[in-house]
């Protein structure tokens, strides 16, 4: 099983009472996160670089890094730590706020964090890092048509790699979200792999396009972190979430909530 870590922001948090404050790690803690897994022999790899081992294909003492939504501070902060630790990661970009912010946000109270412009992507892409597409705008695509949904997919990827000049492999669901048919949208557009934030290890026999991650946030301390990357806290969580799920599936589809007779 391989842990593949879920960060967004690494920077200084909001102050007390920020709303979604636990998503912005210290600069001082996404360090000793790195370093502790580089000082256990572990290699941080991108989404396409870990490919190989998901199918089974190597073995080895690798994690997978992935951030969501492509924040400045992440160029910032988080790629001279990568640098020093040799590690590579994965960003999930969401093309339309190039150089914007997270307006995605705004409802909720949360303040506005700077994106990476185009000029900070191609940064991204020379310092060794994999460019992901988090769609066009950021939109809760089951809650869109099938058509507008295929449009964020499929037209993000093109954008991104028009861009950068180079395939775009790896997608990730804005909020988690999605459905199967999604995940074949994403699989007929071109991608190879697709995250979600499901928690848990990801397994040998995990579908490549519904993916799960390590959440990893502001209140994470080291021993934490260290047990769910390398032991099996995650994935009981995982066990504990799926019977829930599959408990309330066969509660949905009883004959009395589908209104037949006994």
């Amino acid at each position: 099983m391989i842990p593949i870590l879920m960060y967004h922001q690494i920077g200084e948090p909001g102050p007390r009472g920020t709303p979604y404050r636990g998503l912005t790690v210290h600069p001082w803690d996404f360090r000793r996160q790195m370093t502790s897994l580089r000082l256990l022999g572990y290699r941080g790899l991108s989404m396409t670089q870990l490919m190989p081992y998901l199918r089974g294909e190597k073995r080895g003492k690798v994690f997978g890094i992935t951030f969501d939504d492509g924040y400045q501070n992440v160029l910032d902060h988080a790629v001279p730590i990568l640098e020093t630790c040799g590690f590579h990661a994965t960003n999930y970009f969401v093309v339309r706020q190039l150089g914007g912010s997270n307006v995605w946000d705004r409802d909720e109270g949360v303040p506005a964090s700077a994106l990476m412009d185009t000029s900070g992507l191609r940064d991204w892409v020379a310092a060794g890092h994999e460019t992901g597409s988090h769609t066009l705008n950021h939109p809760v695509l089951p809650r869109l048509s099938p058509e507008l949904a295929a449009n964020e997919i499929r037209d993000s990827r093109d954008a991104l790699e028009q861009l950068i000049g180079a395939p775009v492999r790896a997608f990730c669901y804005p909020y988690g979200k999605f459905t199967p048919a999604l995940a074949d949208c994403v699989r007929d557009a071109g991608y190879e792999t697709a995250t979600t934030t499901a928690r848990g290890l990801a397994r040998l026999d995990d579908d490549f396009f519904a993916l799960p991650r390590i959440a990893v946030m502001r209140s994470t301390l080291l021993v934490r972190f260290l047990q769910k990357c390398l032991t099996g806290l995650e994935d009981r969580k995982r066990i504990q979430a799926e019977r829930l799920h599959a408990d309330l599936r066969q509660k949905n589809q009883s004959p009395a909530r589908a209104g037949e007779t006994r």
